[in-house]
């Protein structure tokens, strides 16, 4: 038989956040956990690559929590062993194809950013099961459409991308391609209303590897899953939270801490900081903490505080703080700076738009300052 859980992704994030749940679960109460998992490297990444071999070889990994928690050090590492199957898609395709026409329950993916880009090469031919495609949505379609030929049930889908709604996202990509493909209506009322594609958040700093596979991140974990009739869920956990309002949790993440990180690598930019600084060097530095604190006190709590949301954002600020602070993880500015530009929009604009929506009389100059400079 083979495992329930089926992975697309093979980074530290993952290995310290989805795999860590179902080990920490099935250490505690095995009926807590779906069972164990096998995971697909999707691209040609030598460090992908090295991380499959090392699963292969030992069939299991380190995950080091460091940080502070409700006043408490935190300094512990976990043995996950919830991977019991590495696989390439490129070398194990048609052995993939097989896994998912038999037992596969649910599919876990972190991508990247490129992750649903769509690629023409990607076409029908590939249904016969030759050949991998190169995209991610074109692998799904062609290994659901292999397990609906199977006459399998239809299956739980949990893309963990940062991309908003990103399991309604996954869905209409991967029914895009189907279409281009004519494939038989049929199948799209499979995908459509039979495979159940779950929106959800992941939160958790995972900020260096530990090699060849594992990974050191902070105590802090949430995996917000919008809840869904007919969801099978990999574990239980009390870091996984089910919900109705997913839409509370990503205006939490993005508007404090996301926007907090960002508001910390403008200042870094525009002072010129030291190519190696982190946030906790930033956090003990007032040139950068209080102009941060003044961001989220004068310009972002009083958005919530309008929404009805103000106890609830000052409680999740106080977390934020906690792991800004944290001594253990080196969380580089310039890592947080990439794609600069594009996380300014993504992450201020917000804020601005709603403060105009809720008629609010406040300026919010360090974030429309940060947006205008170039």
């Amino acid at each position: 038989m083979s495992n329930p859980i089926l992975q697309f992704g093979t980074s530290r994030f993952l290995q310290a956040h989805v795999d860590f749940f179902v080990t920490v679960a099935a250490r505690h109460d095995p009926a807590k956990a779906l069972g164990k998992i096998t995971v697909v490297q999707t691209t040609s990444s030598a460090d992908s690559r090295a991380r499959v071999d090392a699963l292969r070889a030992a069939g299991h990994y380190p995950v080091r929590i460091r940080g502070r928690q409700r006043d408490e050090t935190i300094d512990t590492t976990v043995e996950c062993d919830s991977i019991t199957e590495a696989l390439h898609a490129n070398e194990d395709w048609p052995l993939l194809i097989e896994r998912v026409k038999r037992d596969v329950k649910v599919i876990v993916s972190n991508t990247a950013d490129a992750g649903y880009a769509l690629f023409d090469e990607d076409t029908a031919g590939l249904l016969d099961g030759a050949r991998t495609p190169r995209g991610f949505a074109a692998k799904l379609a062609v290994l659901l459409h292999a397990r609906f030929q199977a006459g399998a049930q239809p299956i739980t889908l949990l893309p963990c991308e940062l991309v908003s709604r990103n399991g309604d996202t996954l869905r209409d990509l991967v029914i895009g391609v189907a279409r281009g493909w004519n494939v038989d209506e049929a199948f799209i009322d499979y995908l459509n209303n039979g495979c159940v594609w779950v929106n959800s958040l992941v939160d958790r700093i995972v900020s260096e590897p530990i090699q060849p596979v594992g990974a050191i991140a902070e105590p802090y974990a949430l995996w917000a899953i919008e809840r869904q009739e007919g969801m099978v869920l990999p574990c239980e956990h009390e870091d996984i939270v089910v919900t109705d309002d997913l839409a509370h949790y990503e205006r939490l993440k993005l508007l404090l801490l996301n926007l907090g990180h960002t508001m910390l690598a403008q200042i870094w930019r525009t002072r010129g900081g030291a190519p190696e600084m982190t946030v906790l060097d930033a956090m003990r530095d007032p040139a950068y903490r209080e102009p941060l604190e003044a961001t989220w006190r004068d310009e972002v709590l009083p958005v919530f505080a309008a929404l009805g949301k103000g106890d609830v954002a000052t409680e999740y600020l106080a977390n934020v703080r906690d792991r800004f602070e944290n001594p253990f993880l080196v969380h580089r500015l310039a890592d947080i700076a990439r794609n600069h530009d594009e996380k300014k929009v993504r992450r201020f604009q917000p804020v601005i738009d709603l403060a105009r929506e809720l008629h609010l009389d406040i300026e919010q100059k360090r974030l429309s300052d940060a947006l205008a400079a170039a």
